[in-house]
């Protein structure tokens, strides 16, 4: 980018001494390359007609754009390093969002550096959207293998990755063999050629690494959460809002719109960036589909677990209130049982008193009868009042149940 700025500038002056000097002999109806918008421009019909911009105009407008990107590019990366990953991406999105076009290399270094703060940040779908965006403009980035094949593994996603670096294996031996970097000067400041030796073998040794590892059944074991971004036992409508912006970012159909704002050297290179970038977008767009529907039925499962879990909790809470009930039935119950029997106790002594007090007031009024059946034998009258009163106690005894027996004539005698 340094160098097409000197060039530009060059060019500018150069531009505008020639257009000083032709402008004087120029018709009205001469071409010029003004009439022409630049790449990424758009001619509205509805406007009125604006004056045709002279080169040095249009030179001096795309320089400013090549400065407002380089120093956009500069911030994010000064963010990147200092990690300010949100300070970061802001940046990048606004570099790779704009609406005027950029060149194929400098976007696809863009997205790659995007790639590693997304990574950076957590944010693994993101990451590997931008990473497929990269081998999209770039298929020989060995860098973007290389943190897509790292991300499939933090996943655990193997299959996937051990594809990743098997390509990135081939795209190492190839350099070994012809001797030189992939692509020209301005992709190969992530890769050093005496540094390729030493990679080679330590890819080699993960790739035999993975093979194990699915060899041995680790492929289904792939954790949806990290992917969708969310933590375990997170609740439904968290899933599903989740996996809504996933979706609306991430749709296959959506997959191809960074293309037109790239810049490519010509038609096959776009057609064949456009068909990379649909492939890639489709697998991610599956794995996602793929890892809602595991994370909902994990989600469902969780949900039936712990209503099947209340409901025999409430049915453990009903049968032990039933027993406290019975409980204090039985309680209740035995209350009354003790009451009755202390009741009848009562009765019982009661009754035995007054007996024993009739039984006393017999006694002594017998001593009194027997006095007077002897004044009696002697033929002496029986006061009217003590024969009252012996008539009312004998009727108090009989209401009592106390039985009197009187002795006979000749027992009275007999006893005198």
């Amino acid at each position: 980018m340094e160098d097409a700025m000197v060039l530009l500038q060059t060019g500018k002056r150069l531009a505008s001494a020639a257009f000083r000097r032709e402008s004087n002999c120029w018709s009205d109806d001469s071409f010029s390359a003004s009439r022409f918008p630049l790449s990424g421009e758009t001619i509205t019909t509805n406007q009125p007609p604006t004056p045709p911009r002279t080169e040095s105009q249009r030179i001096s407008q795309l320089l400013g754009h090549i400065k407002l990107l380089l120093r956009r590019k500069t911030s994010a990366m000064a963010a990147l390093d200092a990690g300010l990953h949100t300070e970061a991406l802001r940046h990048f999105s606004k570099i790779v969002d704009g609406r005027r076009g950029a060149p194929q290399g400098f976007l696809a270094e863009c997205y790659l550096n995007r790639a590693l703060a997304y990574k950076s940040a957590g944010r693994v779908a993101e990451s590997l959207a931008d990473c497929n965006r990269t081998l999209a403009l770039d298929p020989s980035c060995i860098e973007a293998l290389s943190i897509r094949a790292a991300l499939f593994e933090t996943i655990r996603c193997l299959p996937d990755s051990l594809h990743d670096l098997e390509h990135l294996k081939l795209l190492y031996n190839t350099v070994l063999r012809d001797r030189k970097l992939p692509g020209p000067a301005w992709k190969r400041q992530y890769v050093r050629y005496i540094e390729i030796p030493g990679k080679l073998c330590t890819l080699t040794t993960k790739i035999q690494a993975l093979k194990l590892r699915v060899a041995s059944g680790e492929t289904g074991n792939v954790d949806y959460y990290a992917l969708i971004g969310l933590r375990r036992g997170c609740s439904r409508s968290e899933l599903e809002r989740a996996h809504l912006l996933l979706t609306l970012r991430h749709k296959p159909d959506k997959s191809t719109s960074f293309i037109d704002r790239c810049e490519f050297a010509g038609e096959n290179d776009m057609e064949s960036a456009r068909d990379r970038a649909k492939m890639s977008a489709l697998l991610l767009y599956r794995l996602i589909q793929k890892g809602y529907s595991n994370v909902m039925s994990t989600i469902m499962d969780e949900e039936a677990s712990e209503k099947q879990r209340k409901k025999a909790a409430a049915a453990l809470q009903a049968a032990a209130a039933m027993q406290v009930q019975q409980t204090r039935e039985q309680f209740k119950l035995e209350a009354e049982l003790a009451s009755n029997v202390t009741n009848s106790n009562r009765a019982e002594n009661k009754a035995a008193t007054n007996a024993s007090v009739f039984q006393g007031v017999f006694c002594r009024d017998l001593a009194a009868v027997g006095n007077l059946l002897s004044q009696a034998t002697f033929n002496r009258p029986i006061p009217l009042p003590v024969l009252t009163q012996m008539t009312v106690e004998h009727n108090m005894l009989a209401m009592a149940g106390v039985k009197l027996e009187f002795p006979s004539r000749s027992a009275r005698i007999c006893s005198t």
